[in-house]
């Protein structure tokens, strides 16, 4: 009763709820579109599912992944996702891995399961999930998001391309802000990750056309699909496969190590001698006016650093503290090195200068 939906479609029957039942799925994070990702493949009966993920569930998650409620925050993501899916589907086995996916471990856990879903949030980890997909062979499916568009694809498919034949390297480090920085409307990674399990489905089914060769670009705003070619691109694939040997030997460095020339706001004593620099987008809110603040894009940091005062203290900050940490780091090999990249961001920081300004009124 449970699949009677599938099994009446003629394309699936009871066959293909069989391939269903014995596929098992590997889901790379628990977070915007892996939520959706797993409520799908679990409510389908994919009979093995794996889920890593080191994060934990914060309160602004609760705005786009809806496996998580206010009884979530605080919990490994993927031991709650876990509990969530159990009552889902109790028939279906769920394997966590609460940790972060490494070059050390990946090769491992892949060669576990039939096909990969990528459901990371950040270059490094797109990048390492390829490059151990075309080394354990094993398909990938693939979805980003951005603020209000968002791409699906799949690769390494039946001799398809790579996400290296699409995109080579990865950007520079901080040059592509995150949704924690920049936002992202909170329904697109559910109709993302919705097209993701589509696209495993058809996979595991061997139905319809899959996004092989292929990147779907959607438009919330417009609700435009557009669909891209994508060609294989052999000196990629044998850029991978040639150091393969080295795999494991590498390294990613997206911890959450806070550097020591990070500072809180709270920590600042608001001084003649000091500035603060906004390294956000022109367009982006709130405005911190409080107090003069000296606007230098991270985009535009090469040129725009110029416009620092190196005779004061450089405090720096963003939208959540990430972009400001990656200026620091570029303004410091530009010699400007008396600069702090704020932990707070815009919005708190705001909160902060008001109740100071507050307070010296009064006292005055």
């Amino acid at each position: 009763m449970r699949y009677n939906r599938h099994i009446i479609l003629s394309e699936i029957g009871q066959e293909g709820q069989d391939k269903i039942s014995k596929a098992k799925v590997l889901a790379i994070g628990a977070g915007g579109l892996g939520c959706p990702i797993l409520q799908y493949l679990a409510a389908a009966g994919v009979g093995t599912i794996g889920i890593i993920d080191f994060d934990t569930v914060d309160l602004s998650n609760l705005q786009r992944q809806i496996l998580f409620g206010s009884a979530s925050i605080g919990k490994n993501k993927a031991l709650a996702a876990k509990e969530r899916l159990s009552d889902l589907n109790a028939d279906i086995t769920i394997n966590t891995y609460p940790e972060r996916l490494t070059h050390q471990n990946a090769l491992e856990l892949f060669e576990q399961y039939d096909i990969i879903i990528d459901g990371s949030d950040n270059f490094e980890t797109r990048y390492l999930v390829n490059d151990a997909c075309v080394i354990t062979n094993k398909p990938l499916v693939f979805g980003s998001i951005f603020k209000f568009e968002g791409q699906v694809s799949v690769f390494n498919y039946q001799n398809g391309p790579s996400y290296r034949c699409l995109f080579p390297n990865p950007p520079e480090k901080g040059a592509v802000p995150n949704c924690s920085e920049i936002g992202v409307l909170g329904v697109l990674p559910g109709i993302i990750g919705t097209m993701q399990a589509n696209e495993v489905l058809k996979i595991i089914l061997g139905i319809g056309n899959v996004l092989s060769g292929q990147l779907l670009c959607y438009n919330a705003l417009t609700l435009q699909n557009t669909i891209l070619k994508i060609n294989r691109s052999e000196s990629a694939i044998e850029l991978v496969l040639k150091d393969k040997d080295n795999f494991q030997k590498q390294h990613i460095n997206i911890g959450c190590e806070v550097p020591t020339e990070n500072i809180s706001i709270y920590d600042v004593s608001l001084e003649d001698n000091m500035q603060f620099i906004d390294v956000r987008e022109d367009h982006e809110q709130p405005k911190v006016e409080a107090i003069p603040i000296t606007y230098v894009p991270l985009s535009e940091l090469e040129e725009g650093y110029i416009n620092i005062d190196t005779s004061k203290k450089a405090y720096v900050f963003c939208q959540a503290g990430i972009r400001s940490e990656h200026a620091v780091e570029r303004l410091q090999e530009l010699g400007i090195t008396n600069c702090f990249s704020l932990i707070e961001g815009a919005a708190e920081i705001n909160d902060y200068l008001n109740e100071q300004l507050e307070t010296k009124s009064v006292k005055s």
